[in-house]
């Protein structure tokens, strides 16, 4: 071998980024302790805050609407979420979950997100279409004073979340 294959294959080594197995490189599993707040769940590899290009993520959430908390519906409907594939395939996510630190869980249903396509999950009720879902929700969710909203696909890994005094853009 000659000594610039050598000293880019220490490198990669050395960085542990990547390892061959066979035909194709796959990232190292992630070894970040589990999110404390869900039990079971699995880690993210990369925090929203780092801002990644994912192949799906929050990006956006109104969590403390303009105008006074009346709990009305069409109050509790302007505190949502919304979350884009930016992928090149349409993704299921039936039994994803979007939830926040204080344990309120919403389950998606059979939905399919479409590649370059947001669907905003309002906390109220409302009509389900191909861009919006509804928590069916009486109360409001995401805190006033900032929140973590975080995205788990069916096998309870993080996919993605938002936090603190960033979540109104993601």
């Amino acid at each position: 071998m000659n000594n610039v294959v050598i000293a880019a294959l220490a490198i990669a080594l050395g960085l542990g980024a990547w390892v061959s197995t066979g035909d194709s490189d796959q990232r190292r599993a992630s070894t970040t302790p589990t999110d404390s707040n869900r039990p079971g769940a699995s880690t993210n590899p990369v925090d929203t805050n780092e801002r990644v290009t994912k192949p799906i993520r929050i990006t956006k959430v109104s969590y403390d609407p303009p105008g006074p908390d009346s709990g009305s519906g069409a109050h509790l409907n302007r505190e949502w979420v919304a979350i884009k594939s930016s992928g090149q395939r349409t993704r299921q996510l039936r039994g994803w979950t979007l939830w926040d630190a204080s344990g309120n869980v919403f389950h998606f249903p059979q939905f399919r997100l479409r590649p370059d396509t947001t669907v905003t999950v309002h906390t109220g009720d409302g009509r389900r279409t191909r861009h919006d879902l509804y928590w069916g929700m009486d109360n409001y969710v995401w805190n006033d004073t900032g929140d973590r909203a975080i995205l788990s696909n069916r096998d309870d890994r993080i996919i993605d979340r938002c936090r603190g005094e960033r979540l109104k853009n993601c």
